[in-house]
């Protein structure tokens, strides 16, 4: 449906030449409190609260640059062209978060041996603090117009739209046309995650199934919202590469949990008593 209203301003803060923009401002304030939330559950299970800030000052970095390097590598003809500068541009977007899951669950495995901890545990630790980090997140994609879905018809808005604060329907209005806001679908489902992961975080399930059922819940969600998006990341012809992931790692969660259990490799709960 057609609309008409004037775009948010992207830019947070500018200092001169400098333009500090709301994009990289919301995703570090998502980082920010997803490590805060860890480091408490840190000291709550009894553990020094430096085994998760320096995993996380080294994870988030690493996540970036992964994050960053999946996209480019999905998107290599819109880089291709241009001046490579184009591709360290990361505050006008751009960045996947399976991509950022591969460069996290990599430090978290390395780092994990180092430490000589448990890598499930770290894991499991991070899993409430990464959904709710990528909740946040997505409110970035929102500033910059990015990450939404198709055109949105005239029953969708007067049904569930135009019930939505305002400022959400106007950023949502682009270039004349309304669409759907799936950076809100998916910041929803995330928050339902992450709150999925705290009621099961009291339960003390084994070591490991925090994590995976993060990943099986993402998952799910994200397959679905994928298929409204218009900014999707292709891998062969029509195949969403988003989707064609999340089912991989909808099977290998729930396998992984099932394996585990069956095999005893699953041998301590969540709080690091024996099963």
């Amino acid at each position: 449906m057609s609309c008409s209203a004037e775009a948010l301003d992207r830019v947070f803060l500018q200092l001169g030449p400098l333009s500090i923009y709301w994009y990289g401002v919301i995703i570090a304030a998502g980082a920010y409190l997803g490590l805060w939330l860890a480091v408490r559950e840190t000291e709550r299970l009894g553990l020094k609260k430096d085994l998760m800030i320096d995993a996380v000052v080294i994870a988030i970095p690493v996540a970036i640059i992964s994050a960053r390097i999946y996209y480019v590598i999905f998107e290599w003809e819109r880089y291709a062209g241009s001046s490579l500068l184009n591709i360290f541009a990361i505050w006008e977007g751009g960045i996947a978060i399976h991509g950022a899951l591969i460069g996290s669950v990599i430090t978290a495995i390395v780092y994990a041996r180092v430490k000589k901890v448990s890598v499930w545990m770290l894991l499991d630790i991070a899993a409430p603090s990464i959904i709710l980090g990528q909740a946040i997140g997505r409110w970035g994609n929102f500033m910059n117009q990015e990450a939404h879905g198709g055109p949105v018809s005239e029953s969708f808005y007067n049904n569930f739209m135009q019930y939505l604060p305002e400022f959400i329907t106007n950023q949502m209005c682009i270039g004349g046309t309304m669409y759907h806001p799936t950076f809100l679908y998916e910041s929803t489902w995330n928050i339902l995650g992450f709150i999925l992961l705290l009621v099961l975080r009291r339960y003390n399930p084994l070591r490991g199934e925090i994590f995976l059922s993060y990943v099986i819940w993402y998952s799910v969600g994200r397959f679905f919202i994928e298929g409204l998006r218009t900014d999707s990341l292709y891998l062969v012809g029509e195949i969403r590469t988003a989707q064609a992931i999340s089912i991989v790692l909808v099977i290998a969660g729930i396998t992984a949990i099932i394996f585990r259990r069956k095999t005893k490799m699953a041998d301590k709960h969540y709080n690091g008593k024996k099963a």
